[in-house]
């Protein structure tokens, strides 16, 4: 091998392990923040405290912007199986592609599905439909 060919593909690898390395973060706080909005705006519902609609309000923003930085930061990962590991891709694709698809069909489209109720649709639809779309956000984050 050759040397400029040795740093490319270090600077490869140290590109996707960064990628790896923050895109992680997102989604697994997500998981969890959206299981803690769906248990909060169910309290809210039974008890009628406004303290949980407080806290839901607050946590809600930061969910938004954690999901948008997991989209972002997981779609440049997806791209970077194909230019940093095409031979990588194109052995393992069979497997991988089925199941970044599968993720894709499932888990991301019924979170993006309803976030936009679960974010702006507090005073447009009813409670129980508000409930059923943050439920919605946190069993496709589970996905």
């Amino acid at each position: 091998m050759q040397p400029s060919h040795d740093i490319a593909l270090l600077l490869a690898r140290f590109q996707f392990a960064f990628t790896v390395g923050v895109h992680i973060v997102f989604p697994a706080f997500s998981i969890g923040l959206a299981a803690y909005l769906a248990v909060l705006e169910g309290l809210w519902l039974k008890t009628g405290r406004a303290a949980y609609l407080d806290l839901y309000r607050y946590w809600i923003k930061i969910f938004s912007i954690v999901f948008g930085m997991g989209v972002v930061s997981g779609l440049v990962m997806s791209y970077e199986f194909g230019t940093n590991w095409s031979v990588f891709s194109r052995k393992a694709g069979p497997i991988t592609g089925v199941l970044l698809s599968y993720e894709v069909m499932t888990a991301f489209f019924l979170e993006a599905g309803f976030l936009g109720v679960m974010l702006f649709g507090m005073n447009k639809v009813g409670r129980g439909l508000h409930y059923a779309a943050t439920c919605c956000v946190s069993v496709g984050t589970l996905i």
